[in-house]
């Protein structure tokens, strides 16, 4: 018997989630959830929902955390690889927590993901010119150049800041930090 998942957004108004081929128990689903959760601007609120992922066997893949346009408001951009049952099963316990105000599992054909990188890579004067160019062909922008070493600022996708990463790797990345997934639903939402 297939099972299709329900995930809440808004305290009483379910939204059906089609999870008819991602359900194979005990194993992971594949899926990329990103889950978008608004919550009250108050000490302690990001451990519990952490904490929430963390006792049901998840691994949060990005955490990002900021404002919103309400100061009382924060929103928490979450991103994980779950299995199907659990996934719904942990949702409605968020809805739970007395600060957690608002819940999306975000579609990713339907949502607009970016994410930040800083790489420091190592650039001695024979390699600085091509890793200039690779800068210009991703789009990124250099923001700290030292004697032996050059930042670099890389804003896009997922796949785009890795992308790039391959490309720098073999000069010498020296150290690399990550911002973690944004994301915002596309069109109308």
């Amino acid at each position: 018997m297939r099972r299709v998942g329900v995930v809440m957004m808004e305290a009483g108004t379910p939204q059906l989630v089609k999870l008819e081929d991602l359900h194979v128990p005990g194993q992971l689903s594949g899926r990329k959830h990103i889950l978008s959760i608004l919550v009250e601007n108050k000490p302690g609120v990001l451990a519990r929902v952490a904490g929430l992922f963390s006792r049901r066997g998840f691994n949060i893949d990005t955490l990002a955390v900021g404002p919103t346009d309400d100061p009382s408001v924060s929103r928490i951009t979450l991103t994980l690889d779950g299995a199907v049952h659990p996934i719904d099963q942990v949702t409605k316990q968020l809805h739970k927590l007395v600060n957690v105000l608002k819940i999306r599992d975000m579609e990713p054909e339907e949502t607009v993901a970016r994410e930040m990188a800083l790489f420091k890579v190592s650039s001695a004067v024979e390699n600085r010119a091509e890793i200039i160019q690779f800068a210009e062909i991703f789009r990124a922008k250099i923001v700290d150049v030292a004697r032996r070493t050059m930042t670099i600022e890389v804003t896009g996708s997922a796949d785009k800041i890795e992308a790039f990463e391959r490309m720098v790797r073999p000069h010498g990345l020296v150290e690399m930090v990550r911002t973690g997934e944004i994301a915002i639903g596309r069109g109308h939402e």
